[in-house]
């Protein structure tokens, strides 16, 4: 795998550290889908569980849209991968998805997240409600960190099962 991510400063302003460490663990997920076949990509990681680097993707190209475009920013979108009937279509539905799309709408879901965080304050309050509460710009950051950590996890696990490489 070839590591190309730029370790996050040691010091820096609450601004700076957020976005860098979620483009360390958005970075951290693409090295561990690089380099493999549509085939492995699509491997789950072990019965029952449907996870699958594939899925992982398709899952983190979700969550951008959902925190950002949604809640956030207020765009009525539809959810990605068929999830507005189905909870689990990003991991379940891999056998037939295609990477090079998944890595498409991932790529273009992140850019659009970045734009709009760009744009606002910490502690702007998004646009929508989740589960009755407000929702801030600083809580969306810190959540999407987490999100990809706990993903990164599992994806190093599945990476190792696939084809014996690790690193972090």
């Amino acid at each position: 795998m070839t590591d190309n991510r730029v370790p996050p400063p040691y010091a820096g302003d609450e601004r700076t550290m957020l976005n860098n460490w979620l483009e360390w663990h958005r970075g951290t997920l693409i090295m561990k889908c690089e380099g493999l076949t549509e085939e492995q990509l699509r491997e789950r990681s072990a019965p029952p569980s449907t996870l699958s680097l594939l899925g992982l993707l398709r899952h983190m190209a979700h969550v951008e849209r959902a925190w950002f475009r949604h809640v956030l920013n207020d765009e009525d979108i539809p959810r990605l991968w068929g999830k507005d009937t189905r909870q689990d279509a990003d991991f379940d539905d891999v056998d037939t998805a295609s990477a090079e799309e998944a890595f498409a709408v991932w790529q273009e879901e992140v850019e659009i997240a970045r734009k709009l965080s760009a744009a606002l304050p910490m502690e702007a309050i998004g646009k929508r409600q989740r589960n009755g509460e407000d929702v801030t710009h600083r809580w969306v950051l810190v959540h999407m960190i987490e999100e990809y950590a706990r993903h990164n996890g599992h994806a190093d696990l599945i990476r190792e099962r696939v084809d014996g490489v690790v690193g972090d």
